[in-house]
């Protein structure tokens, strides 16, 4: 349990202000007065241990815990300082957990089987248990068909993997979309708000998705406005509208790309404005970025395609270390000419240039230097490049 120092005044200021409160939830064994009560029956889970935590970026932080009874129910009691983003972990199992959305003075109810327990759990009690429960499930669903579909990889065309991906998640994004309008202010829609959010890029986003994103930010902004994760979230949709106007821009073919000079890895100098007259995929990547190397082997592939017929690419590399660089390199067989870093990870210049917080992230340049599209990856830069160089 989180060791809270308050003094004696504060307590007593508890207990008077808030008596039937602390007499429904009780004061923990420090005299901390609870605001949570989490209780639960799962069939076959007798005398297994419950473990509440808060979800941090530090790491995760013991609130509470409670052990069930032989008929595998438990009663778990706590104080959290507001609203947050927390997990009830079953056992010493990573894999048996539930994310709740807790606000102070909530009482939530859990049943479910050990099997069911981390994917379609019932819930109830508060105002959000309702929107959590019926979001598993089709999450459930959606995950079931989703194995179905990596199934077919190698099968059928990436592109093809992406748009049954997408229609898949449908009903899921419908669900969040809708649930997050009528109601902006639901604990909930933290985990909801990714079906909002373009985790694909701008190109197959709806931009409606961000009204539904910046309501429940305003929401968030006046209801929580003391909760560090209801903050991140404000932060996040900012962000987010920022980078959408951004990348109309890049779209548009109206906007010249900065000139990048770096140094390769022989130690000479490279400068984008060189590479003028061929289609130019800038691509910003590091050695420790594993999704960038996961996209290595595309990026091998149309480059040999694409080569002959006016195309290029800049490796605009985050590393810190050279020597780590200059070994990704080679283990994953980049072989255009065109390499170059500061080597000052996320401080290079290039980031506020071209507007971008993650890596991988593309930007697609003509041969006039003009910026046509950014943020393209797999398929949809596979397609993209189809359209520009096949004649």
């Amino acid at each position: 349990m989180i060791k809270y120092l308050v003094g004696l005044s504060l307590i007593l200021f508890l207990v008077a202000s808030c008596g039937e409160k602390i007499e429904e939830f009780g004061v923990d064994e420090n005299g901390i007065a609870n605001n949570i009560i989490i209780s639960g029956s799962i069939e076959d889970s007798e005398n297994t241990m419950f473990y509440l935590e808060a979800i941090s970026q530090q790491g995760n932080i013991s609130i509470s815990q409670a052990k069930s009874d032989a008929t595998g129910k438990f009663t778990l009691k706590g104080n959290i300082p507001g609203f947050g983003l927390f997990q009830l972990r079953m056992g010493e199992e990573t894999d048996k957990i539930i994310p709740l959305t807790l606000v102070p003075n909530d009482k939530v109810n859990i049943s479910s089987s050990i099997a069911d327990y981390s994917t379609t759990p019932k819930l109830t009690g508060t105002s959000w248990t309702s929107t959590m429960t019926q979001y598993m499930e089709l999450f459930s669903d959606f995950q079931t068909n989703q194995q179905t579909l990596m199934n077919l990889k190698g099968k059928v065309s990436n592109e093809e993997l992406t748009k049954r991906f997408l229609t898949m998640k449908k009903d899921v994004d419908n669900f969040a979309l809708s649930s997050m309008e009528k109601d902006p202010s639901n604990p909930f829609n933290i985990i909801l708000s990714s079906s909002a959010t373009p985790t694909m890029g701008f190109e197959t986003w709806d931009v409606k998705n961000l009204e539904v994103l910046k309501k429940v930010s305003r929401a968030y902004n006046a209801t929580y406005q003391d909760s560090p994760i209801a903050s991140t979230l404000v932060n996040q949709v900012s962000q987010i509208e920022k980078a959408y106007k951004a990348s109309k821009v890049d779209n548009s073919g109206e906007r010249i790309a900065p000139e990048i000079a770096l140094q390769k890895p022989d130690g000479s100098e490279i400068r984008l404005s060189q590479l003028r007259g061929k289609y130019v995929l800038i691509d910003f990547w590091a050695s420790w970025c594993g999704p960038c190397r996961k996209e290595s082997p595309n990026m091998v592939k149309l480059y040999n395609e694409y080569k002959d017929k006016g195309f290029t690419i800049f490796s605009v590399s985050l590393d810190k270390n050279s020597e780590s660089w200059k070994a990704a390199i080679a283990k994953d067989g980049l072989i255009w000419p065109n390499h170059g870093s500061d080597l000052k990870m996320w401080d290079t210049p290039s980031r506020s240039l071209y507007n971008f917080n993650s890596i991988p992230h593309t930007v697609l340049v003509n041969k006039e230097g003009m910026i046509i599209a950014s943020g393209l990856r797999g398929s949809q830069l596979e397609q993209k490049l189809k359209e520009l160089l096949t004649k």
